[in-house]
């Protein structure tokens, strides 16, 4: 298992590769950069300059922040341009998908998803399976930024109820939907972790 960080130092944002119809989510996601910079804690992702993949990354950028992206081959045309990627701290082309989301997992304290689209819930899902196996008990919030991700948080309950979440302990999103809470619920989870004390399976903010 991987063990958590007590002091997070990068943090890994899924999201949308679009900025969705609603202006809070890309809000969301320039204060979640603008927080992360601020607190000195790296940039992981997708590696993607347009939607709120790149408001997240811009934002950590223009506050002093390091953004590292990590892109497979295939979609540095389809997410990004040339001339964007290059401003970031650190670029790492991958051959294929898996290898991106294992990279992105290894270099990363902690999981933020923000809204996105099916990519970006298959991130977060994998992610929580991990978590279910034993893999690791790094913190993961899901950004609920009005609501997005109340359909999701349903059906984990309803899942948990049916009797098919038998490790449920494992499996502890924090549900947080103010994007200012996220970086301080993250680092009081990652102290409370490193204290050997357990938490709910999804805590709400």
């Amino acid at each position: 298992m991987t063990t958590p960080a007590t002091r997070i130092s990068s943090i890994c944002v899924y999201c949308g590769s679009q900025p969705g119809h609603d202006p809070a989510f890309r809000e969301a996601a320039q204060v979640l950069g603008r927080a992360m910079a601020e607190n000195g804690i790296d940039l992981v992702y997708g590696g993607g300059t347009k939607g709120l993949m790149g408001a997240v990354a811009d934002a950590v950028l223009a506050n002093g922040g390091k953004a590292i992206g990590i892109i497979p081959e295939f979609l540095m045309n389809k997410e990004a341009s040339e001339q964007d990627l290059g401003q970031l701290t650190e670029l790492h082309v991958t051959r294929d998908m898996h290898e991106r989301k294992h990279m992105m997992f290894e270099r990363s304290d902690a999981f933020v998803t923000l809204p996105g689209g099916i990519g970006t819930l298959e991130e977060i899902v994998e992610i929580m399976t991990w978590a279910q196996l034993g893999r690791h008990i790094k913190p993961m919030v899901l950004a609920n930024i009005n609501g997005f991700w109340d359909p999701l948080n349903a059906l984990i309950g309803h899942m948990r109820e049916a009797g098919f979440i038998h490790t449920g302990h494992l499996v502890r999103p924090l549900v947080i939907g103010s994007a200012e809470q996220i970086v301080p619920a993250i680092q009081a989870a990652a102290a409370t972790a490193g204290n050997g004390e357990d938490e709910t399976i999804i805590s709400k903010m």
